[in-house]
């Protein structure tokens, strides 16, 4: 059998008329790689499959249409375990498997925690051929002996890799010893990691190994961005990314769960519908949240990473980052859940500015992983999305109100980025409602007045607020400074930004790229800020002496230049004693008496100040405000 790609047809792999029925209400048209390898070896062959399949790649019918041709009738025994990671993906396969059945059977039930069990028994007692489960439910329910696997024909162990991530590997095992023996046992997983191949080995016997070609290769199909931006601007870069989008629908990643609640509200009063999803969210809820999402009735979803763990939602055309993830793994676990199946997506995330020196080799990395460019854009100015804001708007109207009409000869052909149109009727009590607002009146005025009610918030510069991009430029654009506090004095990092937060009046964030040696510290500030700073240090002797640092360019270690500094202040220690000692020689060649003032002032204690001790009247705690 020809197995090209653009000739084969579902019909060629062996599917009966039944089956089609139910592939063409689907609405599938061509099958999918995974599925022109797996389903002729399941419906023809019977050895055990190891499929290595992406998530998004069709491999549920790749399996689910074989099963469901396989059943042909009611039975009083489970035929088929399907054993998902998660809830979501297990009620996700339960439903993809009751739409390929064409009639009353085979019933499928799916069993999952946090559901009640009297509802599952109920089910099971009813009678099903497909079980769809999570591993932890699917276990309870063959302790309580409600559930017996003895009589199945089919195991299908589905994102095999996220079962072993997420530690499932001792129920998996436990299942498998409670199931027929004689069952056929199917595998899908993304990756092949060693312990995939020992499950493989333990309980699968002979196997065979199905690929999608260049599975390892093929590059994401995924514009992947970052935007520098400061954390106070983020919901105004989130709220710029949605409107700029022709029709936004996507998942918005946060660190935490006060992160995902604080983002969803404030997207609220921004007048943006958008719901949150973390591990405070009791199981009902969830599934209603999730259901929104899917029916695409909310099309913003704030989620943790824990909490979106096994969602699969086809379609998304965004993932934003709003938190630089903490390792490669999460992030592009996070942005493969758009631009699936040949399809294209968007992933933008943001970075603020301190945390540029962890992005350079995170950048590597994710290049390195997902084989595509990640690269840094412009922020776009409230201007620019106002002008795709406006375009959008008027080609909508247009094709609500014109409809094209077809050339009848050459002549009438339309010229070049030019289409003939029509406006379409329009009922008369409208005509009437227009005749009469634009009453000596100027009609396209009327019409510019319609279009400000109607749109003018939409479109306004006030829904927009600004982002301080001129503060960040590609490197931030900040200046570096040295200041004379140091470890000796009290000081860590958090005391530094503490301390020039409350000396500038600007969020600690921006205190950036601390470096505190013993008699002094380094800082990166914004230009505007170090500038201030360093005026305020001039001007005022309790302020600690601060100066641009010259070891800019060199950028060493910190502790070289703890020990360049230490040796310029023992340089200038040294010098001031040789000073001391030619004024005392000189005194004592004039005869002259030493100064008992003097003397005594030099045995009392000497005020703090930048001059005369550094740092020493700024220990932590006692600094003074200014």
């Amino acid at each position: 059998m020809d197995t090209d790609e653009e000739t084969v047809t579902f019909e060629d792999l062996g599917l009966d008329e039944y089956t089609l029925k139910a592939v063409e209400k689907k609405g599938f048209i061509t099958p999918s790689p995974i599925q022109v390898l797996a389903i002729p070896r399941l419906l023809n062959g019977e050895s055990n499959l190891i499929a290595r399949a992406r998530t998004g790649t069709g491999k549920t019918a790749a399996f689910g249409l074989p099963i469901i041709q396989s059943i042909k009738e009611k039975t009083n025994n489970v035929q088929a375990l399907i054993l998902e990671p998660t809830r979501e993906l297990a009620m996700q396969t339960c439903e993809e498997m009751k739409s390929f059945a064409s009639g009353d059977f085979p019933r499928t039930t799916v069993l999952y925690g946090g559901a009640s069990y009297a509802t599952q028994i109920r089910d099971l007692k009813r009678g099903c051929e497909i079980v769809v489960g999570s591993p932890g439910r699917i276990k309870d329910h063959i302790e309580k002996k409600t559930l017996d696997l003895s009589k199945i024909k089919y195991f299908i162990l589905d994102e095999g890799d996220e079962m072993l991530d997420m530690g499932f590997i001792d129920d998996i095992r436990e299942i498998f010893e409670h199931s027929n023996i004689d069952a056929r046992i199917l595998l899908f997983s993304a990756t092949m990691p060693a312990p995939i191949l020992k499950i493989a080995g333990d309980f699968m016997g002979e196997y065979d190994i199905i690929e999608e070609e260049k599975v390892v290769d093929e590059a994401l199909l995924i514009d992947q961005k970052y935007w520098m931006i400061k954390e106070s601007d983020k919901i105004e870069g989130l709220v710029r990314i949605i409107d700029m989008a022709p029709d936004f629908y996507g998942l918005v990643f946060t660190m935490t769960k006060m992160d995902a609640d604080r983002v969803c509200k404030e997207l609220d009063l921004r007048g943006y519908e958008s719901d949150a999803l973390h591990g405070d969210i009791m199981q009902n809820q969830r599934e209603k949240v999730l259901e929104r999402f899917r029916s695409k009735k909310t099309r913003i979803l704030v989620a943790t990473d824990v909490a979106a763990r096994g969602i699969d939602i086809s379609g998304l055309s965004h993932v934003i980052n709003y938190s630089l993830p903490y390792d490669t793994a999460t992030y592009v676990h996070r942005i493969g859940r758009t631009g699936r199946a040949g399809t294209t997506g968007t992933a933008i995330t943001f970075v603020c500015p301190n945390e540029r020196k962890k992005l350079g080799y995170f950048v590597k990395n994710v290049q390195r992983a997902t084989k595509n460019d990640f690269t840094e854009e412009k922020i776009p100015t409230v201007k620019e999305v106002l002008s795709i804001k406006e375009a959008r708007l008027i080609d909508e109207l247009k094709n609500k109100l014109f409809k094209e009409l077809p050339a009848v000869t050459e002549e009438e052909l339309p010229a070049e980025n030019t289409v003939t149109k029509e406006l379409l009727p329009v009922d008369d009590k409208y005509v009437d409602l227009a005749q009469e607002l634009c009453k000596e009146q100027d009609a396209e005025q009327v019409l510019a007045g319609v279009l400000s009610i109607m749109y003018g918030q939409k479109l306004s510069p006030k829904h927009y607020g600004r982002i301080s991009v001129s503060e960040l430029g590609p490197k931030g654009d900040q200046m570096r400074l040295y200041i004379s506090l140091g470890k000796k004095d009290g000081y860590r990092a958090r005391e530094i930004a503490q301390y020039f937060s409350e000396l500038l009046h600007i969020p600690g964030r921006m205190v950036d790229d601390i470096d505190v040696a013993q008699q002094f510290s380094l800082v990166s500030l914004p230009i505007a800020s170090a500038k201030k700073a360093l005026e305020m240090s001039k001007n005022n002797k309790k302020i600690p002496h601060m100066h641009v640092d010259s070891k800019e360019e060199g950028r060493g270690s910190r502790k070289s230049k703890s020990r360049d500094f230490e040796k310029d202040i023992r340089g200038e220690k040294t010098e001031k004693k040789e000073r001391s000692r030619s004024a005392e020689k000189k005194g004592r060649e004039k005869g002259s008496r030493p100064n008992v003032h003097n003397q005594t002032e030099r045995k009392a204690p000497r005020k703090p100040t930048a001059k005369n001790v550094g740092a020493a009247g700024f220990v932590k705690g006692k600094a003074e405000r200014f």
